[in-house]
């Protein structure tokens, strides 16, 4: 018999636009069903995993505050339950959850588990992952150039949580610790650079088909210029951080600047809303700008 939640402690979400493509059948599992007021299906990619990325933006697009004491998503978001909720489904759902090295360094004492981040619903997270036939947890994914990343972290260490450590020839050495550990498996892709065709070699390789990438941004800057994103999760927290030369802060993309003509356009799949926050989300368009955008 499997564990439930009861549906108090978990957020209401209202569905405010879906495509008429989109699926919106409930879950097996009611209670994620409830919540987030839609299935959530994606596409199947034949010649790789399907990447898809989550992140929490203000209203200016800063996804980061850059500083020791705000570091991550939660100061975004505003540390929102519906926003941690809809990480941890998407998670759920994952084969792994990719991050960069920085995202590590900038939560020291996380791991990226679906129960970590929205421990309410954690008997209905494990229900869908034993529903739809995956491991007890998604395997962590670490993306790595230079193989900085402590071998201490605890998000890295539990025994219970596959690690995938993808790094380069030249950071190989600084990830020896890591490799002791009996849920840690480094891989080399490169001999200076973590291409993201290189990555996704891995990650087929692995056996993966669905990747839910969090970040950082200059990781996801990479897999947009490589044109490997396939959905976008955008959660568009109601604040405004600004920035400035003494206060640069980090946007969504970070390192890689397309012009006009190789921009690259997005298809909105749904939209919705829960208090002040709404959640987007996006499917890779094919082709050109949109008609209705270039006039």
């Amino acid at each position: 018999m499997r564990a439930t939640t009861a549906t108090a402690t978990l957020p209401r979400i209202q569905q405010l636009w879906v495509a008429p493509d989109a699926s919106v059948n409930p879950m097996a599992t009611g209670h994620l069903a409830d919540a987030y007021g839609a299935s959530l299906t994606f596409p199947s990619r034949p010649d790789r995993p399907t990447v898809i990325v989550n992140f929490v933006s203000t209203l200016d697009g800063v996804v980061s505050y850059a500083t020791a004491e705000a570091a991550g998503g939660g100061e975004i978001s505003g540390f929102s339950a519906p926003d941690r909720f809809v990480m941890g489904l998407l998670r759920a759902h994952a084969d792994a959850v990719m991050v960069g090295a920085g995202t590590v360094r900038a939560a020291p004492a996380e791991d990226w588990t679906p129960a970590s981040i929205y421990p309410d619903a954690a008997g209905d997270f494990g229900a869908l992952r034993r529903e739809m036939g995956l491991a007890p947890e998604p395997t962590t994914v670490v993306v790595t150039a230079s193989g900085d990343v402590d071998p201490t972290h605890p998000g890295l260490r539990d025994p219970a949580i596959p690690v995938l450590i993808i790094t380069t020839r030249a950071g190989l050495h600084r990830c020896a610790t890591l490799a002791s550990a009996s849920n840690v498996t480094v891989t080399v892709a490169g001999a200076e650079r973590v291409a993201p065709h290189d990555l996704l070699v891995v990650l087929r390789d692995a056996g993966f088909r669905l990747v839910t990438c969090e970040g950082g941004p200059h990781l996801l800057a990479e897999l947009l210029a490589a044109d490997v994103v396939d959905e976008l999760f955008l959660t568009i927290a109601p604040q405004i951080a600004g920035r400035s030369a003494d206060h640069p802060r980090l946007a969504l993309a970070e390192g890689v600047a397309f012009d006009v003509a190789a921009a690259p356009w997005w298809t909105p799949v749904s939209f919705a809303r829960s208090g002040g926050h709404l959640f987007t989300r996006y499917r890779r368009a094919a082709g050109a700008a949109p008609k209705e955008a270039a006039q």
